[in-house]
C-alpha cells in the first residue's frame, strides 16, 4: 500500500459537516485575546481553521475610521460563526444573535449562556430556554454546555446541530477533566461533538478527537501561547493526529507486555546441547 495515498485517503475526503455546511478542518478558533487583529490573522491562517467564532461587539459594522476584524481576517475565507460571549440570560443571548442576523445574515450560530464571570460555566436553564427559541426562530444553533451527558441529550432533543461540552473551565488550559462524560456524550450524539472551553496544549487537542470528538474549538490556548502563530500550527497537526488516530483504532489495551516479535520460528538457543 502507498503510504503516501492512504494518509491522503484517510484526511482528504474526512469532512466536518454541521448544518448542511462541510469543512475539511475540525479546529475552530475564536478570535478574542490577541495582541491585535493582525496577530489573529497569522494565527488563524496558521491554524488552518474555516470557522472563526466572533463576539457580535467584535464585529465593527458601523465606526469605518477604525480597524475591523474583517480587513484581517476575510469573510469571504473564513465562515465567520457568531457567539454570545458575554450573556448571562435567555433573552440577552436571543436579542444578540438576532442582531447578527439582522447585521450579517447568520443564521449558524453559537450559543453560550454563562452563570457568572467567575466560572463562566453555563447557565444550562437559560442555555435549554434560548436555545429552543432560536430553534423556533430558525436559527442553527451550536451549543456550549456543561458535560452532563443527560444536559447534552436535551440539547440535541430540542434540535441543536452540535453539542459543545465544555473541557474544563473556559481560559483555563486544564484539559479534558472528565473524560468518562465526554465519551457518554459522543457515545450518544447523533449531532456533531466538539470540546469547547478548557484546551491548553496540543496534547489536549489530540486527546479530544482520540476519544472520537468531531472537532475542537479554542482560543485562549493559542492566543496566549508565548508564540501563538506557532501554537496555532500545532494545534492543527495535533487535531489531524488525533483525528487520523480515531479512524486508525486503537491498538488493544492489555494488562501485561506482548512480545513485538513472534516467538514462533525462534532459533533455539544451544547452550543446553
Amino acid at each position: 500500500m502507498d503510504i503516501a495515498a492512504s494518509k491522503q485517503d484517510f484526511l482528504s475526503d474526512d469532512f466536518f459537516e454541521i448544518a448542511g455546511k462541510k469543512f475539511s478542518s475540525r479546529l475552530l478558533v475564536g478570535t478574542g485575546k490577541y495582541k491585535d487583529f493582525q496577530e489573529t490573522a497569522y494565527a488563524i491562517e496558521a491554524s488552518g481553521a474555516q470557522i472563526v467564532t466572533v463576539a457580535l461587539r467584535r464585529v465593527n459594522i458601523e465606526k469605518k475610521d477604525q480597524s475591523m476584524l474583517q480587513d484581517f481576517v476575510d469573510p469571504k475565507k473564513y465562515f465567520y460563526l457568531p457567539n454570545t460571549a458575554g450573556c448571562f440570560t435567555a433573552q440577552d443571548a436571543v436579542r444578540t444573535l438576532n442582531l447578527a442576523r439582522m447585521a450579517g445574515g447568520w443564521n449558524l450560530v453559537k450559543l453560550e449562556v454563562l452563570a457568572d464571570e467567575k466560572t463562566l460555566y453555563p447557565k444550562v436553564i437559560e442555555t435549554i430556554k434560548a436555545a429552543e427559541m432560536l430553534i423556533k426562530d430558525g436559527f442553527d444553533v451550536m451549543v456550549y454546555t456543561s458535560d452532563d451527558p443527560i444536559i447534552a441529550k436535551e440539547l440535541q432533543d430540542i434540535g441543536c446541530c452540535a453539542i459543545m461540552p465544555l473541557g474544563a473551565p473556559i481560559g483555563s488550559g486544564l484539559g479534558i477533566q472528565n473524560r468518562l462524560n465526554i465519551e457518554l456524550i459522543v457515545e450518544q450524539a447523533k449531532v456533531p461533538v466538539l470540546i469547547d472551553a478548557g484546551v491548553g496544549t496540543a496534547s489536549d487537542a489530540t486527546i479530544a478527537m482520540e476519544i472520537g470528538c468531531d472537532g475542537v474549538l479554542m482560543n485562549t490556548a493559542i492566543a496566549k501561547a508565548k508564540n501563538p502563530i506557532a501554537m496555532a500550527r500545532a494545534m492543527k497537526l495535533a487535531v489531524e493526529a488525533g483525528r487520523l488516530a480515531f479512524l486508525s483504532g486503537r491498538m488493544e489495551k492489555k494488562n501485561f507486555a506482548s512480545p513485538s516479535s513472534p516467538i514462533e520460528g525462534k532459533i533455539a538457543s544451544n547452550y543446553n546441547n
